[in-house]
């Protein structure tokens, strides 16, 4: 039996980077088919400057994150971006980023998720800059997409703006409320699986995933 996931994401949001590690034990389950579904949830009209006072609150935020699922929130990424009020809260370059991947190296895009999200959160590196993004892939040796990403053509610019509305869609679907979220499906039978279930081990993921078709 294959089980289909997709995953309705964001690469800014904290809560899906501490998922990660569920996605990727997931992702090496036998009959497991992921799909990454960048929704724009921060990108467009969701992005915005950074300002003290958001930073503070997204702190705040990945503090809870982190002690609940072990994923590093360093001082770097506290300083150097939520710190500069000159950074933006932006996640359209690294969807955009994601995008390139799955056009040119599909079976690499969850490596180059992690790389991005770690990038940030233990790096202190912006991702909202499209020359950092491109290092990033470089260091993943996606070269294609490195170039795709820092020419933009517009079947790039065409298939993100397609991936983003179709993970909107499906939110609309299922009634999902923000990221991260699980669109199961399991031949004509699809359904939402709740993205905390990501937080959990492997054996208890996996019975989640079953349990949805019953």
């Amino acid at each position: 039996m294959v089980i289909k996931v997709t995953y309705l994401m964001d690469p800014l949001c904290g809560w899906c980077y501490g998922a990660s590690p569920g996605l990727q034990a997931l992702a090496a389950e036998p009959g497991v088919e992921i799909t990454i579904a960048p929704t724009g949830l921060f990108a467009g009209d969701g992005s915005r400057p950074m300002s003290p006072e958001f930073a503070a609150y997204a702190w705040a935020n990945d503090q809870r994150i982190q002690g609940l699922t072990g994923q590093r929130f360093t001082e770097r990424y506290q300083t150097q971006l939520l710190g500069d009020t000159r950074k933006r809260f932006d996640s359209g370059p690294a969807t955009l980023a994601l995008t390139a991947v799955m056009l040119t190296a599909p079976d690499n895009e969850l490596d180059a998720l992690r790389a991005i999200q770690e990038a940030r959160y233990v790096d202190g590196r912006d991702t909202a800059d499209v020359a950092v993004l491109t290092q990033v892939l470089r260091e993943l040796k996606l070269d294609a997409a490195a170039l795709r990403l820092l020419e933009a053509d517009d079947a790039l610019i065409g298939a993100n703006r397609k991936r983003m509305s179709s993970a909107r869609r499906d939110m609309a679907t299922f009634g999902a409320q923000g990221v991260p979220n699980l669109i199961v499906s399991n031949g004509d039978m699809r359904c939402l699986v709740a993205g905390d279930t990501l937080y959990g081990a492997p054996p208890s993921v996996m019975g989640k995933l079953r349990a949805a078709f019953h």
